[in-house]
């Protein structure tokens, strides 16, 4: 279980809005302690020269990145390393224990971010720790209304618990609870028809009471990635949390599960349909 964030990882590659979203967090009262770690990753090149060029133009973006985000320099790593970017920011998170990955998204479909070799999507695959995406064609906002996706796993409760740590220090903040409830599966007595009577929601607007978090409740019906993400932009939510089970295969952890990135995953759909930034909190198996 993720109790806090203390150690970030931010895979800057120079573009899109990783930046931007990790300067959101620091407002953040949990995050204004942690430690950033920036990585940019140079892949290997044919020749000496390519590659001189290349380190020479990493180093660049990292500094640009320094610069921009304007953050203590005591608690900021540059790192610049050289390979294939998918294995690096793996192993980085690994040696780093770190407890978040920042990182860009092009937002691609399953079977087409396996074809284009998606670096996001194989880091959410084999990565340890939560991760927070961000699609290079949304708008990064100040963090004030956050959505949890809620059911009875033991992810969506971690995702519940950060999401409350973000928003117990956070001035008019909001938590919006969220339990979709498929139409064809439902069973008599499972679901309330008030949200707030959901049992799956009861516990968690409890615990958001407990702690004096305005919250809203939902039950939207429906195929769950498909109403998740439409409810986000009806409610116009700035951060869509959902918890994400560890999708490692058991024999072979360094191998991508491609059952799963072929599959109908929710936090597959809502990673690439979210209109915004997504946080897919890791729950490691036994």
């Amino acid at each position: 279980m993720v109790n806090r964030i203390d150690k970030i990882l931010l895979a800057d590659s120079g573009t899109g809005h990783a930046e931007e979203m990790l300067k959101v967090l620091m407002d953040i009262p949990m995050f204004q302690a942690a430690t950033i770690n920036i990585l940019h990753v140079v892949p290997q090149q044919i020749t000496a020269d390519e590659m001189t060029a290349k380190w020479e133009e990493g180093g660049k973006t990292l500094s640009k990145a320094i610069q921009t985000l304007n953050l203590d320099p005591s608690r900021v790593n540059a790192m610049l390393r050289s390979g294939d970017p998918k294995d690096i920011v793996v192993r980085a998170a690994d040696e780093l224990n770190a407890n978040l990955i920042i990182m860009g998204s092009r937002g691609l479909k399953r079977i087409q971010s396996i074809l284009e070799n998606s670096v996001s999507q194989y880091v959410f695959q084999l990565a340890a720790c939560p991760m927070l995406l961000v699609k290079d064609d949304i708008y990064v906002k100040k963090i004030r209304r956050i959505m949890v996706a809620m059911d009875k796993s033991d992810s969506a409760k971690d995702t519940l618990g950060l999401a409350l740590n973000f928003l117990r220090d956070t001035s008019g903040g909001q938590l919006i609870l969220a339990h979709t409830n498929p139409d064809m599966k439902l069973k008599p007595g499972e679901i309330a028809a008030n949200p707030n009577e959901d049992p799956v929601l009861v516990p968690a607007i409890a615990e958001a009471k407990r702690l004096g978090i305005n919250y809203k409740a939902i039950a939207p019906e429906g195929k769950p990635g498909e109403r998740i993400c439409q409810e986000a932009k009806a409610l116009n939510v700035d951060l869509l949390m959902i918890g994400s089970p560890d999708r490692r295969p058991s024999i072979a952890k360094g191998l991508p599960d491609l059952d799963r990135l072929l599959g109908q995953s929710l936090s597959d759909y809502v990673r690439v349909y979210a209109p915004c930034p997504v946080m897919l909190v890791r729950t490691q198996s036994a």
